[in-house]
Order: C-alpha cells, then sequence, then structure tokens
C-alpha cells in the first residue's frame, strides 16, 4: 500500500503501551531535541525580582497543584 503525502497519519495512543514503546517515540523525537539545542544559547541568569508579567494558563497551575515537592 502507498502513502499518499495528502493521507492522515495513523491515530497515535494517548500513553505508551510500555516501555519499549516509549523508548521507541523517545527515538523518534530525539532529531528535533537535537534541532532545538542548536538554537540560540541560553540567557544569561535572570534574578527572580526582574521576571515580570509572566502568566500561566490555569491548566497548568492546577497540574502542578497535583504534583509533589522535590523530595517527597
Amino acid at each position: 500500500m502507498t502513502k499518499h503525502a495528502d493521507s492522515p497519519p495513523p491515530p497515535v495512543p494517548a500513553e505508551p503501551e510500555s516501555m519499549d514503546e516509549l523508548r521507541g517515540d523517545c527515538a523518534r523525537m530525539a532529531p528535533r531535541w537535537a534541532e532545538a539545542a542548536a538554537g540560540p544559547p541560553p540567557a544569561e541568569h535572570v534574578s527572580p525580582s526582574r521576571i515580570q508579567g509572566v502568566e500561566v494558563p490555569p491548566a497548568s497551575a492546577h497540574l502542578l497543584d497535583g504534583m509533589s515537592e522535590y523530595g517527597d
């Protein structure tokens, strides 16, 4: 069977079913990570007192509220 450029991609499961599947997913994403790592260098350290105007979407804040603190 030949795939056409306009064919939709196959459905992707919401979460990996196994460690092998997770490793395969990571291996497929690795080239994208390398491209991102080749981007601009990280900014110099910024004092927290200079960080202003950062907004966290409610869904993200709720997700973080449900996470344990580091070292729990």
